[in-house]
């Protein structure tokens, strides 16, 4: 491997960007393609299932090498259902972060082991930084916590945006986001009621339909 192909690699993993490392099999010869232009390479189609699927391998006489950033979940609210989330988010390979500006609920002795942040979104999102490999779910049921949260998450180009409610909730929800700029379009991307339509019942089933739906958008766009 060239020394620019490395360097290249090692900017983009602490720059947190997807790349696939491209080698064609009978000369060696190796470039670099990012995720954001892959729609323009000649293996687009192949690259698209690649990056989605973390998915490394031979194509048309080209090895392509995935570097995807690791996932990352992060949850606005120290609430019951994250203890749930949480064993399974981890169990999918993702970095946790929990937000919640309520320090009797943001507690290490609750959350043993997990990032805690006893701050308020607005205030330590933009230090974390959300990006395309980055899932945000808000729990809190509170619009001083979750609306911040979810305005820097529409703002981002993270690929799961999530909010806890029901139907009158989400309709609340968005007129209070339309108020704040945001296009009917950009509201889109929440998913509100959040989690698959399994009739879950219970913190632990919801957990699973969070994170199954979470699954579906990294995996399927949707």
């Amino acid at each position: 491997m060239k020394r620019e192909i490395l360097d290249e690699l090692l900017a983009a993993r602490a720059n947190r960007q997807a790349v696939a490392l491209i080698t064609t099999l009978d000369t060696g010869e190796q470039r670099i393609v990012t995720r954001a232009q892959a729609a323009q390479d000649t293996l687009a189609e192949k690259l698209d299932e690649a990056f989605r699927f973390d998915q490394s391998g031979s194509h048309d006489g080209q090895f392509i090498n995935i570097h995807n950033p690791p996932l990352r979940l992060v949850i606005i609210g120290a609430v019951h259902i994250a203890q749930s989330v949480i064993p399974i988010a981890q169990a999918l390979g993702y970095d946790v972060t929990v937000i919640d500006p309520r320090g009797a609920f943001a507690t290490g002795a609750r959350f043993p082991g997990i990032a805690i942040h006893a701050e308020w979104p607005d205030e330590i999102l933009p230090k974390i930084g959300l990006d395309a490999r980055t899932a945000l779910i808000a729990l809190t049921h509170d619009p001083k916590i979750d609306d911040p949260a979810l305005q820097s998450a529409l703002s981002s180009e993270v690929f799961y945006i999530g909010a806890l409610g029901s139907k009158k909730t989400q309709g609340a929800r968005a007129g209070r986001l339309k108020e704040a700029g945001f296009s009917e379009e950009a509201l889109a991307r929440i998913h509100g009621p959040i989690g698959l339509n399994i009739g879950a019942k219970g913190a632990p089933e919801i957990a699973v339909s969070i994170m199954g739906e979470v699954t579906r958008a990294l995996r399927l766009g949707s």
